[in-house]
């Protein structure tokens, strides 16, 4: 969820809740908050050092966003979404519902491991409500994943019957809290034993819908976005 590789945000992923519009300080705006976000957090980002870091005028940033708020709801809807199509395309590989469950779930748990500032404000950081809204849409569309595998394992025989909502809502309530406190410690946890702590998660919310034991082994899919 930390920027890795040499990704702009576009002005076409997504029309926000805008005055006044243009195709070149939308995603100046959108960069620069997002790296802020990415290492302080949402509360301690002010209006200000945004636009200072997009290199605008004050004014300029408050025609494209009237508040705060709704900049930050903004971001939440792009960066979450991203995360969202990084597990969806890993749901849609070969293989059986156990195994795609699997590493979807560890594609969310590693990358969040690796952004740790993002991917805290996306989970768990108190936010406005506003922001909160965007983030349950997020929430929503990650346990939509989770929820096509397991009706697709149930269907094959691979799991056995049960309430597919459910048990996807709770897969993604085992990946967050189960991840807030290796984001928010200091110092931060060696390698070795935050990918433990995944795997842990990860086999935890196997044995949970399929009712066995299921070995889990991960693959390092994708790139903290």
């Amino acid at each position: 969820m930390e920027k890795t590789e040499q990704q702009e945000i576009t002005p076409a992923a997504r029309k926000p809740r805008l005055r006044h519009r243009g195709p070149d300080k939308y995603p100046l705006i959108l960069n620069a908050a997002r790296k802020l976000v990415a290492q302080a957090g949402f509360r301690d980002v002010q209006m200000a050092a945004i636009a200072d870091a997009a290199g605008i005028a004050i004014g300029t940033l408050y025609r494209y966003f009237p508040a705060r708020t709704d900049l930050m709801a903004e971001l939440v809807a792009l960066v979450a979404q991203r995360e969202v199509d990084v597990v969806t395309e890993v749901a849609r590989r070969e293989g059986s519902a156990a195994d795609r469950l699997g590493a979807a779930a560890w594609t969310f748990a590693s990358r969040a491991l690796r952004g740790r500032r993002m991917a805290h404000a996306l989970v768990a950081e108190p936010v406005e409500p506003e922001i909160e809204a965007a983030r349950l849409t997020y929430h929503r569309a990650l346990a939509g994943v989770f929820h096509g595998i397991i009706e697709e394992g149930i269907a094959a025989g691979e799991f056995p019957a049960q309430d597919a909502t459910a048990s996807a809502d709770c897969i993604v309530g085992c990946l967050f809290e189960g991840l807030v406190s290796p984001l928010t410690n200091e110092p931060v946890a060696s390698a070795a034993a935050l990918t433990k702590h995944g795997i842990a998660i990860i086999g935890f919310c196997l044995r949970g819908v399929s009712g066995r034991c299921v070995d889990f082994s991960p693959a390092q899919d994708g790139k903290a976005g």
